[in-house]
């Protein structure tokens, strides 16, 4: 039982943690980053077992993971409102090609990050852009000006 309670101990601060890290820092992780959270799951399983290398104890620990990550997944489904507080909203972080910098500066987004998002989406100016989103899974969704979109006529075509 003791293998449960701590499981259940580092599940909280893990997922604490995650939330407190930020989405812009989870929606792409470096290599760095990577070997950071490969180094921070082994620290985790030492400190929930005690160093027990029993199946049992991997059994358990594991299971309590799973178990708290389908009861946090049912939690959201079946109350919605909850949904922001466990996962977290999305930002809007760009209008009309301004960046709201408060918000940005809240979720710890630069604007080198947000043009680099744009340009993978293939977006050449802010300008274009007329809502940028920061999604809770740290994406970024762009909604950009239609052509059309102002109301002004297609260029006619050349020789008319």
């Amino acid at each position: 039982m003791e293998i449960v309670i701590r499981a259940l101990v580092m599940f909280l601060f893990l997922w604490a943690i995650t939330r407190a890290v930020g989405r812009s820092t989870l929606g792409e992780l470096s290599t760095f980053e990577l070997l950071l959270f490969v180094t921070m799951g082994d620290l985790v399983q030492q400190s929930i077992t005690q160093q027990d290398y029993s199946v049992t104890a991997g059994v358990l620990a594991v299971g309590t993971f799973a178990l708290l990550t389908v009861v946090l997944s049912w939690t959201q489904w079946r109350f919605p409102r909850t949904r922001s507080v466990l996962t977290g909203r999305p930002v809007l972080v760009l209008r009309d090609g301004r960046p709201l910098e408060e918000a940005m500066r809240r979720q710890r987004l630069s604007v080198a990050d947000l043009l680099v998002a744009a340009r993978e989406q293939g977006i050449r100016r802010t300008a274009d852009i007329e809502y940028a989103v920061l999604e809770a899974d740290g994406r970024m969704s762009f909604f950009t000006r239609g052509d059309d979109a102002d109301g002004a006529a297609d260029k006619p075509p050349e020789g008319e």
